[in-house]
């Protein structure tokens, strides 16, 4: 089933698959696995990314949600934020926060307030650390051309990539049909 998958892409933009060849979820599936290490989130993240994708497949720079907009970056790091509650390394970073907070001499005395605090800096830091495998897995959703991301707002072509760019993916029509989304 998975070695029918159409061949991936050598570079960081793929080209446009051959229209030739049927894509399919397990095909969907094999491009993911022979590039990403983390396939499961990778796949996750691109039918989130489906989702909030407009009818030309484009999702980005910004989500609406409740009321608010959210860069996209932020808004996939927040929706994949309930796989962080289960990490082991979670508990061990509760502790850290704790001791860090009592170190600086901001941890609140009252032990309700205390957690609070705990609770905010610690989805601080795994926001944080989301927003980066958001990136580095749809960096593997682009060596598998199953998403193409460019960048807007000021200063696009500058040397300098985080001059205040919001990223922007955009999955093509026949991988949204082969996630079962209309197109």
């Amino acid at each position: 089933m998975l070695a029918d998958a159409a061949p991936l892409p050598q570079q960081e933009h793929a080209e446009a698959p051959d229209p030739r060849q049927l894509l399919d979820a397990p095909a969907v599936i094999a491009r993911i696995a022979r590039v990403s290490k983390r396939p499961r989130y990778t796949l996750l993240l691109l039918n989130l990314i489906a989702r909030a994708a407009d009818a030309k497949g484009s999702a980005g720079p910004y989500v609406w949600q409740d009321g608010r907009r959210i860069g996209i970056r932020d808004w996939l790091a927040d929706a994949m934020l309930p796989l962080a509650q289960r990490d082991h390394r979670r508990v061990a970073l509760v502790e850290k926060v704790r001791a860090d907070l009592a170190r600086r001499g901001a941890l609140p005395s009252d032990e309700r307030l205390a957690e609070q605090a705990i609770d905010r800096e610690v989805r601080t830091r795994v926001l944080q650390s989301g927003r980066c495998s958001v990136s580095r897995s749809v960096s593997d959703l682009v060596r598998a051309g199953l998403v193409r991301r460019w960048y807007q707002g000021y200063r696009v072509d500058h040397h300098n990539r985080g001059a205040q760019r919001e990223a922007v993916y955009t999955i093509p029509a026949e991988v949204r049909r082969a996630l079962g989304h209309s197109v």
